[in-house]
């Protein structure tokens, strides 16, 4: 393993790239902008990528005393899995759409934890929560249009999450340069 990258960073990256990977397949599944490609063609990807390997790396977060990524990773990838096992099942709308509703709760809570953090992770889970929850919402009121346009939300999410973790591979940078504050200006106000 590379001296430089500590493992706590290698499960992030890993975990980033499961759940950028993931929210893409779900987002342009929604949107239906390639032909003949919707959500339930992301079910395996969410199933294994999203779900199994998402959670795995939120294990190594916790052992790495990575409590926010661990929560994440497992609360992301308990999401997925159940989402992609239960695509088959026959529920109602509704049902499917509180599903959403809750787990849109969770990335809620997961945005708001991640107030101090990077700002990608914030973007990536406020994103989610705002797909999640126009998903839900379609569900409840058969609204195609809100639907797609919750997987523009999902699909800009993925991208996120996804140059978070390719930027920590390549050494790219994630934050906006901060601007030099004006004359007269302190910290204070």
């Amino acid at each position: 393993m590379d001296n430089e990258v500590s493992a706590g960073s290698t499960t992030s990256t890993l975990g980033h790239l499961a759940l950028g990977l993931t929210l893409l397949a779900f987002g342009i599944g929604h949107t239906e902008v390639i032909d003949g490609v919707t959500a339930a063609d992301a079910v395996t990807l969410a199933t294994f990528v999203g779900g199994v390997a998402l959670f795995v790396a939120g294990l190594f977060a916790f052992r790495d005393s990575d409590a926010f990524t661990g929560t994440a990773f497992t609360a992301l990838g308990a999401l997925w899995f159940t989402w992609g096992v239960s695509a088959d099942a026959q529920v109602s709308a509704n049902a499917a759409g509180l599903f959403l509703l809750l787990f849109a709760l969770v990335t809620l809570s997961l945005a708001l934890g991640a107030s101090g953090g990077a700002a990608l992770a914030r973007g990536t889970y406020g994103l989610l929560f705002v797909s999640l929850v126009l998903i839900a919402v379609s569900l409840f009121g058969d609204s195609a249009g809100l639907a797609e346009a919750g997987g523009w939300f999902a699909a800009v999410a993925g991208l996120l999450a996804w140059y978070g973790a390719t930027a920590a591979l390549a050494h790219w940078p994630t934050a906006l340069p901060g601007r030099p504050a004006g004359r007269g200006v302190t910290a204070t106000g």
